[in-house]
């Protein structure tokens, strides 16, 4: 419910000449035509910008837009950021063309509040006056505005005009207040510079509250600025709030940098975007059906861009119907989900539609008539937060809480997370550490990783498991998804992963016959010669390099020096007790030493040394090596 000192935009709306400027003048004292050209030839060329206190206390911040259909373009981008509307109907002419395509956009922007008021009563009698009222009544009947309370006005007189601001006062009070959710943005309609000052844009704020010294991002530019100061009302604040009509002054930013459409808002925010996925209506006056690749130009907030329709599950969508539509745009803009557009064929012009944006970041051009496509789309169009959230995670997946972002999905952390508990719930979503799958995504995951490794295991029987990174690769998922990944499968048992390996548990190393009996001779040629073993390059052409892989994985073989030298493991954990043992006795231990003890070489003494400093059993002090973790004289000398 508003209150005092709450600010709420109201749009005029109207054929041209029909008095949208003289009633906006007559109720505020300003006259919102800013160029001279307007004051000359009394025509509304561009959008104006007044403001008054009502009764209650609300500030109602008016942009008035012109009434010429040579100027749609600029009033679309004024009525893009509205909250309501007061329609504008001169008694003595009634609905004219422009006040049917303005009502149309009412209607596409879901402006659900308004005030409907006839002008220039003052020149006409009352019984005209009443048959212009019935007309309108009809003309309004099942739109947006249908049932508005419509208000006799002259704004010569000054007839009305205590009325008008009464039903005004009273529609605002269902206005709901403009929610502040964390992420500011501001549609630019209007760009100049002040002397001392710079660069100063303004639009209507939505989503969020700027402050001054904050820094922001432009886009869809990314030029990087900070807000030397606000103004709403026409007076400084320190702290912008939604739902107003707000100047910023930027720093670092030229005037020529800046075009109306480009949005200010905080860095990472948001994202600008060149394909949507919508729900798209057309109006049924359009003049045919909209087809599969149609020209057309979208408007939204203070932007038009041109745009090719790609209609999804037919070929067009006719005069009166809805369907879902991709729109390719020819440059980028910044849009978020359940915001609303407007569409305009170009040749010849004229408001052929609109809709409500479902996706404005899709993972690429949708497959049309895929019933997975309509599947996709029939849930984001249901409304329901569930749906959506499920829609989005099946595309992303898999994915953090944080990726289903407001602006791609329309939800806020908290309806976000709430549909996500009642997805896991339901079991149509799972947790996977940190991430989140649907059951459809995550046995689909199993699948080909069951397949990745079994055919693996087929063509490398004697390994012990495919590495790690390799199977990342053919999932083609990041290191850190990958990881929780592995973890939620080895809990669920259906595989095994350890030394950077990843296996079935089924899977064995078995050796033929034939290359049991290489392996056989070869574990008797370590045994004979425990602490002076064949060299590696001599093992691997004694049995195959898969074969003293599997040796090695299986733990027969210990591999120290890089490779290059194996023990045998009985040899090497006699090696290493022996090793503790004369740590344990004389504190420390050379490179003599071990080689007296085991009457081996120095090339073996050295490669078992250093592979226990790197497994951390002992630590290298000069030339010596003492217990890991152990402190020595040597230490403690300066």
């Amino acid at each position: 419910m508003p209150g005092p000192g709450r600010a709420v935009i109201v749009g005029t709306a109207g054929h041209v000449d029909h008095g949208k400027s003289a009633l906006v003048r007559a109720l505020t004292g300003t006259n919102p035509d800013r160029l001279s050209e307007e004051k000359t030839r009394g025509l509304t060329i561009d959008l104006g910008f007044a403001w008054m206190t009502l009764p209650s206390g609300v500030t109602a911040s008016f942009v008035d837009v012109p009434g010429h259909e040579d100027f749609i373009r600029n009033m679309l981008a004024g009525a893009g950021a509205v909250d309501t509307v007061i329609l504008v109907i001169a008694a003595d002419e009634g609905p004219m063309p422009q006040t049917h395509e303005h009502l149309a956009i009412v209607d596409l922007l879901g402006l659900a509040h308004g005030v409907i008021a006839l002008t220039k009563t003052d020149l006409v009698e009352a019984d005209w006056l009443e048959l212009v009222r019935e007309e309108v009544a009809a003309l309004v009947a099942g739109s947006s505005l249908d049932r508005s309370p419509i208000v006799d006005v002259s704004s010569v007189s000054g007839e009305g005009l205590d009325q008008l601001v009464r039903a005004l006062d009273a529609v605002l009070s269902d206005v709901p207040v403009a929610d502040d959710l964390g992420r500011p943005r501001l549609s630019v309609d209007r760009t100049f510079t002040l002397s001392g000052f710079g660069t100063v844009v303004t639009g209507t704020l939505r989503d969020g509250s700027l402050k001054t010294g904050d820094e922001v991002t432009l886009l869809p530019s990314g030029i990087a600025s900070r807000i030397r100061g606000l103004q709403t009302l026409g007076a400084p604040v320190d702290v912008a709030r939604p739902g107003t009509r707000t100047a910023i002054n930027l720093t670092g930013v030229a005037k020529d940098d800046v075009r109306r459409g480009d949005t200010v808002t905080l860095p990472g925010q948001f994202r600008a975007t060149q394909l949507i996925d919508v729900d798209l209506s057309l109006l049924e006056s359009a003049p045919a059906p909209l087809t599969h690749d149609a020209p057309v130009h979208l408007f939204h907030g203070a932007a038009e861009v041109a745009a090719h329709v790609r209609v999804i599950g037919g070929s067009e969508i006719a005069p009166g119907a809805a369907g879902p539509a991709q729109l390719r745009l020819q440059l980028p803009i910044v849009i978020a989900a359940r915001d609303r557009f407007v569409l305009r064929q170009p040749s010849p012009a004229r408001t052929i539609g609109g809709g409500v944006v479902l996706d404005p970041h899709p993972p690429g051009r949708r497959r049309r008539l895929r019933p997975e496509t309509l599947d996709h789309f029939a849930a984001l169009t249901s409304g329901s937060d569930v749906d959506i959230a499920y829609a989005k995670i099946s595309e992303i997946e898999p994915c953090l809480p944080d990726d289903l972002r407001p602006e791609d999905t329309g939800l806020d952390a908290e309806s976000r997370d709430a549909a996500v508990e009642q997805l896991v719930a339901q079991g149509r979503v799972r947790r996977v550490g940190p991430l989140l799958m649907t059951d459809a995504g995550w046995n689909s995951m199993r699948t080909r990783c069951l397949e990745a490794l079994r055919h693996y295991h087929a063509t490398h029987p004697l390994r012990g498991g495919m590495p790690q990174e390799e199977l990342r690769e053919r999932l083609a998922v990041p290191s850190d998804i990958h990881a929780a990944l592995l973890e939620a499968a080895r809990d669920e048992g259906w595989l095994t992963y350890a030394g950077g390996s990843v296996a079935l548990p089924s899977h064995t190393v078995v050796f033929s016959d034939a290359q049991q009996a290489e392996v056989d001779k070869l574990m008797a040629h370590f045994r004979a010669q425990p602490f002076t073993p064949p060299s590696a390059k001599e093992a691997v052409a004694a049995v195959g390099e898969d074969v003293v892989a599997a040796l090695i994985a299986r733990g027969d073989l210990v591999s120290t020096a890089g490779g290059e030298v194996l023990f045998e493991r009985q040899a090497y954990d006699e090696m290493v007790a022996g090793v503790l043992d004369h740590l344990e006795t004389h504190g420390e231990i050379t490179v003599a030493d071990f080689r007296d003890r085991f009457s081996t070489s120095r090339k073996y003494a050295l490669a078992l040394l250093e592979h226990l400093d790197r497994i951390r059993v002992t630590r290298r002090v000069g030339d010596t090596r003492v217990r890991a973790g152990s402190t020595t004289e040597r230490d403690t000398q300066p």
